[in-house]
């Protein structure tokens, strides 16, 4: 199946780019509204952009067990994050049909959209909306890189943005939700196991790091004349990595930059960098992101510039649901737990119905990259285990 999507998205830069709520965000619907009908599943897209695909036997009753994953990436992305979750829950129903197993439960597989946060900034936007983790009216204000908002990206992508927001009726209506994912570190490589079962996300947040300087000439302008908000950024990014390793277990990273107006011969008039801090203990990160925020003040003065950091979002620490883990290992005896350093919609929903996570073993360690890579047999061994955990819960056959 996923070599079906492999040319959607694909960046000639390297790997895929598969921004949420657009044009490969569409075609990579499709494919999956496509596997699902062709499966029998009763599909429908809701308010906040969340595909569903049911499987509703004739006796099943009781609230509703929910799979699924995303298939949004973040620039040049892998071809596994999100995908394969994706695609191992419609495997995992191939399963339990090949088994003669047919629930006594709803089954459901949901793909949620802008999970990377690519285009509009904040991760986990389709999950974080349904839960109410984020205000409907700040969702729809958020800008991508043409300046579009999110009310207008959902207007064009065929959805009402009067109806973006808390889907109580979908939570209520759902048991438990289980995320397949491939493994986003080398926690599997080194047990030498292709699965695990997941045991908690890091805090983590993003904030936007904004530093003024003044525009001028790159020629005619003296060095002891600028106040260049470029060498700001640059002396920042490296505080900020220095700071990130005095603290155990903490991870800071500045991934994107964008210098205003850009040109080659021009020295910035602002630049604005995007900031990822995560550990697991969320009080760490916050004092860490304190001291970020003092040394951001301190190095732009240094140099000239006044400089501004905004919080666009912030996840704390998620234990997974103890009873929901305990279900997994009872179906998955001997599976190892790993806890994670990426954020997910799993995490996202946890505060408000209980959520679990699968992992499926990455031999190259490596993810949001083309490196990232699960073998066909891991694959396999994967929705395996998903047909093995959705079987359990959902109860015995009818």
């Amino acid at each position: 199946m996923l070599a079906e999507i492999a040319h959607i998205g694909a960046d000639p830069r390297g790997g895929y780019s598969r921004p949420g709520y657009g044009d490969e965000d569409r075609e990579l619907r499709e494919w999956f509204v496509g596997h699902a009908q062709a499966r029998g599943l009763d599909v429908h897209r809701d308010g906040n952009g969340i595909l569903w695909a049911w499987w509703r036997p004739e006796g099943s009753a009781g609230k509703a067990i929910v799979t699924g994953s995303h298939l949004d990436s973040v620039p040049g992305g892998g071809g596994y994050d999100g995908p394969l979750g994706v695609a191992s829950a419609l495997a995992a129903v191939d399963v339990l049909r090949a088994r003669g197993t047919t629930p006594s439960r709803p089954l459901a597989l949901a793909v949620f959209p802008e999970e990377e946060g690519s285009r509009f900034g904040l991760a986990c936007l389709g999950s974080r909306l349904m839960a109410g983790a984020v205000d409907p009216e700040r969702a729809l204000a958020l800008t991508d890189r043409e300046g579009d908002t999110l009310a207008d990206a959902v207007a064009r992508d065929g959805l009402d943005p009067r109806h973006v927001g808390l889907d109580r009726a979908a939570l209520d209506d759902t048991e438990c939700f289980v995320e397949l994912h491939v493994e986003q570190g080398r926690g599997l490589v080194d047990l030498g196991r292709p699965i695990a079962i997941g045991a908690s996300i890091l805090g983590h947040g993003r904030w936007r790091v904004v530093v003024g300087g003044q525009g001028n000439h790159a020629g005619t302008t003296l060095m002891a004349d600028r106040r260049d908000p470029m060498v700001a950024a640059a002396r920042l990014i490296v505080a900020i990595r220095d700071l990130a390793r005095g603290v155990p277990d903490a991870r800071a990273t500045v991934g994107r930059i964008e210098p205003v107006p850009g040109g080659t011969n021009v020295i910035a008039s602002r630049v604005a960098f995007w900031l990822d801090v995560r550990h697991p203990d969320d009080l760490v990160t916050a004092d860490l992101v304190t001291r970020i925020r003092d040394a951001v003040a301190l190095i732009a003065a240094e140099e000239g510039c006044a400089a501004d950091v905004r919080e666009e979002s912030l996840s704390p620490t998620v234990d997974f649901d103890r009873a929901l883990r305990a279900d997994l290992r009872r179906a998955l005896p001997d599976t190892p737990e790993l806890g994670t350093g990426a954020g997910h919609d799993a995490g996202v929903l946890a505060d408000a119905i209980p959520t679990a996570m699968l992992f499926v073993r990455n031999p190259t360690g490596i993810s949001h990259s083309p490196e990232e890579l699960v073998e066909d047999a891991d694959a396999e061994t994967g929705a395996d285990a998903l047909a093995d955990v959705l079987s359990a819960l959902a109860g015995p056959s009818v």
